[in-house]
């Protein structure tokens, strides 16, 4: 029997604006089917933007947080979902937001810092007390902060031990004494480590005090070691090194499936291929693009358009591969830039490229559906679930050896199990270079299929991720050995 209690800024299907979404509507339930003894809660901001209707939440019960300015009246909304027990907080700095995240980074402090104590004030109004509380990113990173600096003189969270895991480490939350001032935290401890600049942010301040620190893929675990990917904090890093667990994130094997997938207009197994290019059929007509006459190798792109995903990249190697035959559907919203880059190729190619710039679930499931080839040129990836999908779905992924993308994506030099693409770095030319060995893989029909059929053959379900968190848990949790 095990006390856990989840705490994170979205999870599907509550809220969710990217792969952390994902990964807190998962896990919990996940370990929750593994070990169905075990006590597993969810709490959550009740954000403008979810309906407490449509969960069947009710409210539950009010409390307040100290603040400088004097008390902020907390109110906590329960309902049960798929068998666990989900809390909504929410409350003034939660209602000043209008969405999940605000593009002012005070009110997002406020908002969060607000939350993370909430959820502490939670777990001792309902005298309910977690062996692990597990965080995720720097928007919870404070209530393993707070519960850490209280443990010594309380007894209700003495025996608690702490999780926090990483997601995508430069989005530390922003500097804020004038925060830790105002709901009473403390600063960090001069023991902790951390370099000048990171000790009144919250997530190095979650760092410092958890007793494990997971992030989402064995890669990316080693990469944050390292200058190029720490962000100044690698040396920190490496002196929490024996607490630094890599985890690859599962993919909801259930909700993506092509031989169920209601988006799709044929659906297909790893026996019935074929049926793909009526797929791709369909998406050219959807977006515009015009039939070819006999094969043409479809390149797909679903992604966040930031300079992170290796947009430009992207644009400027199908420039490069002018000379070659192949047509592009390209998904996504993002920094405006980007949006232009890939409006500015499409006009370039106006028979060859479609870009289409908005958020669209369905459309994002029927590339995965048809491309030949889905393109994942980040220039890092935590983890990332693209690949994943493309796999699921018979599409070949290329893609950076960069985090768990290098976990997820065995190249065809380099495996007899090889399941994709890779490139060394995030370049045109690279991907250029990537992209020509793909179609030249895909000219050969029977090899081809050959490597689709082992993406799709990957088992990147919740099982295993499950089964290594539940033992980090017993771990954390076991009685120290004897002196």
């Amino acid at each position: 029997m095990m006390n856990i209690l989840f705490v994170a800024a979205e999870a599907a299907p509550f809220a969710k604006v990217g792969g952390l979404g994902d990964v807190v509507g998962a896990l919990p339930w996940a370990l929750k089917t593994a070990h169905p003894e075990w006590d597993i809660r969810l709490v959550l901001p009740l954000h403008p933007t979810v309906d407490v209707g449509r969960w069947g939440a009710q409210p539950l019960t009010a409390f307040t947080i100290a603040h400088r300015n004097g008390p902020i009246t907390a109110e906590i909304y329960h309902t049960e979902h798929r068998g666990l027990e989900v809390y909504f907080v929410t409350g003034g700095p939660v209602l000043a937001v209008p969405g999940v995240y605000s593009p002012d980074p005070r009110a997002d402090a406020v908002k969060y810092a607000f939350f993370s104590l909430a959820t502490l004030a939670l777990a001792r109004y309902l005298n309910w007390q977690p062996d692990i509380l597990h965080a995720h990113d720097w928007h919870t990173a404070l209530a393993v902060h707070a519960l850490v600096a209280r443990r010594p003189y309380d007894a209700f969270f003495a025996a608690t031990r702490t999780v926090l895991t990483v997601h995508n480490l430069p989005y530390m939350g922003a500097a804020s004494p004038w925060l830790l001032e105002a709901f009473g935290l403390p600063p960090a401890p001069l023991e902790s480590g951390l370099p000048p600049w990171a000790q009144t942010m919250p997530l190095p301040l979650g760092l410092a005090a958890a007793d494990a620190i997971t992030t989402v893929s064995p890669t990316y675990a080693r990469e944050m070691l390292t200058p190029a990917f720490g962000r100044g904090l690698e040396d920190f890093l490496k002196t929490r090194r024996e607490r630094l667990w890599g985890i690859l994130n599962g993919l909801d094997t259930d909700l993506w499936n092509p031989s169920t997938d209601p988006a799709l207009d044929v659906r297909y197994t790893a026996s019935t291929l074929a049926l793909r290019e009526r797929n791709a059929e369909a998406l050219r007509q959807e977006v515009g693009l015009p039939q070819p006459e006999g094969r043409m190798p479809l390149v797909g792109l679903v992604s966040r358009l930031t300079e992170q995903k290796g947009v430009d990249v992207v644009a400027e190697a199908l420039r490069l591969l002018a000379d070659s035959p192949w047509q592009a559907v390209l998904l996504g919203t993002g920094e405006p830039q980007w949006e232009d880059a890939l409006r500015q190729l499409e006009v370039g190619f106006p028979d060859r490229v479609r870009a289409v710039l908005r958020y669209d679930d369905g459309l994002a499931r029927r590339i995965y559906a048809s491309a030949d080839v889905l393109m994942v040129p980040s220039r890092y990836e935590p983890c990332g679930l693209a690949q994943m999908i493309a796999m699921r779905y018979g599409a070949v992924p290329v893609a950076t050896e960069t985090g768990g993308l290098a976990d997820t994506v065995r190249d065809v030099d380099l495996s007899r199990r090889s399941t994709g693409f890779l490139l060394p770095e995030a370049t045109p030319k690279a991907l250029a270079f990537a992209l020509r060995r793909a179609f030249a893989r895909w000219a050969d029909r029977r090899r081809w299929q050959a490597l689709q059929r082992r993406g799709m053959a990957e088992d990147f379900s919740w099982d295993k991720p499950a089964q290594a968190y539940a033992r980090l848990y017993a771990r954390l949790l076991a009685p120290a050995p004897d002196p």
